[in-house]
């Protein structure tokens, strides 16, 4: 039995489709999938009742794309066992996911204007069936047009680097305003999920933890494709000191993610799955 809590589909910005994501992880004999699009519930009806009938039970989730503003940082909140379709998720989401393809489609036009032979159109094939386009879209046209032999790489890092003191952003960049990270936990609180801090490794978020805790983050990853020994030990010192559930997934993005990275690469135990529907259930007590 394995049990994966971080998993995306072409929903948002992996290159496979629900079923396609739900068949390979019953052959790679995953019993749980937790299915965590960014900024949006879209598809997961349909995941579940894929998953029930082909023998993979689908963990409703999401990941918010958020941000610290307190700590100018960005930081992504997994929420497990949310209502699909929440009012609140929607209201708080739908206009991130709209900024986000509206800035994907400046980041094109510069691209064109620095002299990059692709069209928005081409780009757009990549995401359809999505919520919009994303860098990975972007670059998945870049490599079929032999700029680059790698979604992430040198011309990523090049193109779309958001800059700093000592050098310039990349040719690309386009900011987002990102949801306000506390506002994220709310949020999956009152859609009856559990606010979980996604990879604290990758945006370094380990000193927001006891503000977050304080406004209901109830879990944290620990088990992530990005985390070193490090940050598992800080993640595993926080849960403990906190009450936090430690959870873990692939965060599988299929062609559009690291190659050693499939579903139930990351599992984690029964014992992690059991204290989730307790605190599913304490939180729908207060709800």
């Amino acid at each position: 039995m394995k049990i994966d809590l971080h998993c995306h589909t072409k929903i948002s910005d992996n290159t496979l489709s629900i079923e396609e994501v739900l068949l390979l992880a019953r052959d790679n004999h995953v019993t749980h999938l937790a299915i965590t699009d960014h900024d949006t519930t879209a598809g997961l009806k349909q995941a579940i009742d894929i998953g029930e009938k082909i023998g993979v039970e689908v963990i409703p989730g999401i990941e918010i794309s958020a941000y610290d503003y307190k700590r100018g940082r960005r930081a992504h909140i997994l929420g497990l066992y949310v209502e699909p379709g929440h009012p609140t998720i929607e209201k708080l989401c739908k206009p991130l996911i709209k900024k986000r393809h509206e800035a994907s489609y400046q980041m094109v036009q510069k691209l064109i204007d620095a002299g990059y032979d692709i069209s928005w159109e081409e780009i757009q094939r990549f995401a359809e069936g999505g919520t919009g386009v994303y860098k990975q879209h972007i670059m998945h046209a870049l490599l079929e047009k032999g700029y680059t032999d790698r979604i992430y790489g040198d011309l990523y890092r090049k193109i779309f680097f958001r800059g700093n003191s000592k050098q310039q952003p990349g040719i690309a960049f386009v900011p987002i305003e990102y949801i306000d990270a506390k506002d994220a936990i709310r949020v999956i609180r009152v859609a009856g999920g559990i606010p979980v801090i996604a990879h604290p490794g990758q945006f370094d978020n380990f000193d927001a933890v006891e503000e977050w805790v304080g406004g209901g983050l109830e879990g944290i990853e620990v088990r992530h494709p990005l985390h070193d020994g490090q940050d598992e030990a800080k993640a595993i010192a926080l849960s403990e000191q906190y009450g936090l559930v430690k959870t873990g997934g692939s965060d599988f993005h299929g062609f559009y993610g690291d190659s050693d990275v499939t579903i139930g690469s990351i599992s984690m135990d029964h014992d992690c799955l059991e204290k989730l529907q307790q605190r599913k259930q304490q939180i729908q007590i207060k709800v």
